[in-house]
């Protein structure tokens, strides 16, 4: 689970940032009005969509769940809001204080229900006008990663296939959005700054227990900071406290959400013990006897193309190359290629020049990207967030445009001057 204060950033800072920025871009969007002409004014009126918005949210952040369901009703929508079956309380809660607040009844429709019957469900009405998505890593053990390594991305895919085959019993094209997960990146240089690599990686890797869409699952590390890098991380990994985080605020993180996500984590743990590429350097234990706890476990490989280096994985692993520092341009490559998603990613480095060679190489492999900060952390108004690829469509929540996409223009023309002949000037 998350720690008290986490906790807080999301439950509470985070979604009610969701709400007030929204409220405050959808009144801006309305004062975005087309030009008038001589004997004529025109209106832009930003309507709700004709239809129902379906929000299917994942468990790992309160503030996502409340912003999938929020966003469509701040525009004008009716929302069935599914929250995950493993966050329904903290879902429940926040669907409560919106009623509370004075949201008007069947506005947002709380429907706790399983995926694929409510996938069915909404895409074989007449009148879903959006599907709104984000949704984790699959649970799954590591046997079945090969067939289900982008299982999320097929719900996803799956939601907009049933979408498609029933376009012609819909009254609207709908709109779909969606976020996937990620491989996300730290990329260094010789030219960083040790410290802040080493600092960056841990709360990036570990915090929360890797379950975090944004966390850094792999890093690139050039043979020359290796060493330093390397004992960085193991000087730090030994401080870090796991437990109950309501009880000891020193705790870092604690248990991973579930069973089946710790059976899919330990599967992760013995690929990495039985791999010839793979060598655990730290942590990579875990212990079901009470609660699902996962040491941060830290990994190098000898082969940057390990599936590990591929497939998103949703705990406290965190994986690392070491390249030869000359090679940095064509380790860039590699991390563009390596990967199907392009979520979050950083790069470290002190010298201006690899930044922006950097940021060219890397311009579609992350839709948040960091500079000498790590890949998590973005905050509402200031990093919206999204990726494209397969992480997902790229529609930026927490940010300015993002509630244009939950609306339905019209445009209103209305004319002052009478016309008084069917004939054009030139005709005459």
């Amino acid at each position: 689970g998350k720690t008290v204060v986490q906790a807080e950033i999301d439950a509470a800072a985070e979604l009610i940032d969701f709400f007030r920025f929204n409220a405050k871009h959808a009144i801006e969007l309305e004062e975005q009005q087309p030009l008038d002409s001589d004997g004529s004014t025109n209106t832009m009126i930003y309507r709700g969509l004709e239809g129902f918005v379906a929000a299917v949210a994942p468990f790992n952040f309160t503030a996502i769940g409340g912003n999938l369901a929020g966003t469509p009703a701040i525009m004008g929508n009716v929302v069935l809001w599914k929250p995950s079956d493993t966050a329904l309380s903290a879902s429940y809660a926040v669907y409560k204080i919106l009623r509370e607040s004075g949201l008007p009844p069947n506005i947002i429709q709380f429907v706790p229900a399983d995926g694929p019957v409510f996938g069915d469900t909404v895409t074989l009405s007449e009148h879903p006008a959006g599907v709104n998505f984000t949704g984790s890593v699959p649970y799954v053990s590591l046997s079945l990663c090969l067939y289900w390594m982008l299982y999320i991305r097929r719900t996803f895919k799956r939601l907009w296939k049933q979408v498609a085959q029933n376009l012609d019993i819909y009254r609207n094209f709908p709109r779909v959005a969606g976020e996937c997960g990620g491989k996300n990146f730290h990329f260094v240089h010789s030219s960083a700054d040790v410290n802040s690599v080493v600092m960056g990686t841990v709360r990036s890797a570990f915090e929360y227990g890797g379950q975090k869409c944004s966390a850094c699952s792999r890093m690139y590390v050039p043979d020359s900071l290796w060493p330093q890098i390397r004992q960085g991380l193991l000087d730090v990994h030994k401080q870090i406290s796991l437990g109950d985080p309501v009880e000891d605020f020193g705790t870092f993180f604690s248990a991973v959400i579930d069973d089946k996500s710790f059976s899919r984590i330990k599967g992760w743990l013995e690929h990495a013990r039985s791999s010839p590429h793979l060598k655990i350097i730290a942590g990579g234990n875990c212990d079901d006897s009470k609660g699902y706890f996962v040491e941060p476990t830290i990994i190098e490989t000898t082969d940057p193309r390990e599936k590990i280096m591929n497939e998103e994985i949703f705990g406290p692993i965190l994986t690392v190359y070491v390249y030869p520092e000359n090679d940095y341009k064509q380790v860039l490559h590699l991390i563009d290629n390596t990967s199907p998603y392009a979520l979050t990613g950083a790069v470290f480095s002190q010298d201006q020049a690899v930044i922006e060679e950097a940021g060219k190489a890397l311009r579609n492999a992350a839709g948040n990207y960091y500079v000498n900060d790590k890949s998590t952390g973005s905050i509402v108004a200031q990093q919206p967030f999204g990726g494209a690829r397969a992480s997902g469509t790229n529609d930026k929540p927490g940010g300015p445009h993002y509630v244009l996409r939950w609306t339905s223009p019209q445009v209103v023309k209305q004319t002052h001057v009478p016309l008084t002949d069917w004939k054009y000037p030139y005709m005459s």
